[in-house]
């Protein structure tokens, strides 16, 4: 079959090919049966005959046997020019043969170049035999050789636009095929960066919620062994906020394992309630001060989801780190959105150190609903924390000072 070019570009040639075969053998044998009536004198028919059956046998094999070992494309093509050059010194059909096989070169050609080598080799073995048979006469010049030079223009034309075509086909076949792959490739990437956001976020919510839960519950256990024997009353009430905070992770675990099912934030609802239960359980496990002025709000439930949990996790490191005696938190709603500040008496921390995953947690959430958090603090001088979340639009950009 043809060596013209690969992928899918070889089914139309190849379909081409198999059109043209059945061409050729009704013209070869019409061309056998010109040879016999027009009956050559001596044994010119018989040369004649044996010629074109030597193209034939060959093309058949060719053909009926491609992978065979004996002939070859190149050794047909071979073939095709010495019976040519036969034909042309007997004079008989071998301007026909030169054009039904015309499209072999191009067919069976490895190379463009190796089909225009053959078909010059061509060319030359039928002027080569005109030329022995007929010598410089006006016949030769004014018919053998214009003919089989419209002959072989015309194949050139044909081959090299045939050649065109099919590496046109190539290309849109490579084309097509680098944008599949890339299509493919991104559709994967697609996936894998939805995965990894996915378990970034069930991360951040366990950080945010079971986990700060735990480090609760391990506070308070310590405080009631501590205790147990000089405040048993205080121990007792610590035992219950252990309870109260066990039976709230459980709701929380709950609600991440059904969250996959329950995607989505455009149910509006209020958020001061959420948080000032969360307030109130703070100051009651801890003993500190909390100052709290909360606008009731209705929130779509991701922002009010946010809300919560930039105030467990500011309200854990107060816990945890702060050592402060009053803790202030503002609700309210602004011209820009919705803002949350908390702030502390404590020891404050130094902004520029590094980060842990909690605010970089707070961060990343609000940045997926346009937000930013803003944290400001130095050692001494107590913290700061702002979340703003747009109602409307996004924010440029999130930042810590």
């Amino acid at each position: 079959m043809t060596m013209l070019a690969g992928t899918s570009a070889d089914a139309f040639w190849a379909a081409s090919l198999r059109r043209w075969n059945a061409v050729c053998w009704v013209l070869f044998a019409a061309m056998a049966a010109g040879i016999v009536l027009m009956g050559r004198p001596g044994g010119a028919t018989c040369a004649a005959l044996a010629f074109l059956a030597s193209v034939a046998l060959s093309f058949a094999v060719l053909v009926r046997f491609p992978d065979n070992p004996v002939v070859r494309p190149h050794g047909y093509l071979t073939v095709l020019v010495l019976g040519l050059g036969g034909l042309a010194f007997l004079r008989t059909s071998y301007a026909a043969l030169f054009m039904v096989t015309l499209p072999h070169y191009w067919m069976f050609g490895r190379t463009p170049r190796a089909s225009m080598t053959f078909l010059g080799l061509a060319t030359g073995a039928t002027l080569a035999g005109g030329w022995v048979r007929q010598g410089p006469s006006a016949e030769f010049f004014g018919e053998t050789a214009v003919s089989t030079l419209i002959v072989v223009a015309v194949g050139v034309l044909i081959g090299l636009w045939a050649h065109a075509v099919v590496a046109q086909s190539a290309e849109r076949a490579r084309l097509i095929g680098e944008l599949e792959r890339t299509q493919l490739q991104l559709a994967e990437a697609h996936q894998r960066q939805g995965a990894a956001d996915e378990r970034e976020r069930m991360a951040r919510d366990i950080h945010d919620t079971l986990a700060q839960g735990f480090a609760s519950i391990v506070v308070l256990a310590e405080a009631a062994r501590a205790g147990l024997a000089a405040d048993p009353a205080r121990s007792a009430q610590q035992l219950r906020s252990i309870e109260s905070t066990a039976r709230e992770n459980l709701a929380e675990a709950r609600e991440l394992v059904g969250s996959a099912q329950r995607r989505g934030g455009a149910v509006a609802g209020p958020v001061a309630l959420t948080l000032r239960r969360v307030l109130d359980r703070f100051a009651e496990d801890t003993g500190l001060t909390v100052d709290a002025e909360l606008t009731e709000l209705d929130c779509d439930q991701q922002t009010r989801i946010a809300l919560l949990r930039c105030t467990q996790e500011s309200l854990a490191n107060v816990r945890k780190h702060a050592r402060a005696s009053t803790v202030g938190v503002v609700l309210a709603r602004r011209p820009y959105g919705v803002e949350l500040e908390i702030t502390d008496d404590g020891t404050g921390f130094a902004v520029g150190g590094s980060a842990g995953f909690g605010l970089d947690g707070m961060r990343k959430r609000l940045a997926e609903l346009g937000g930013r958090l803003t944290v400001t603090s130095s050692v001494g001088d107590g913290t700061r924390v702002l979340a703003t979340i747009p109602v409307s639009g996004r924010a440029d950009g999130e930042g810590a000072r």
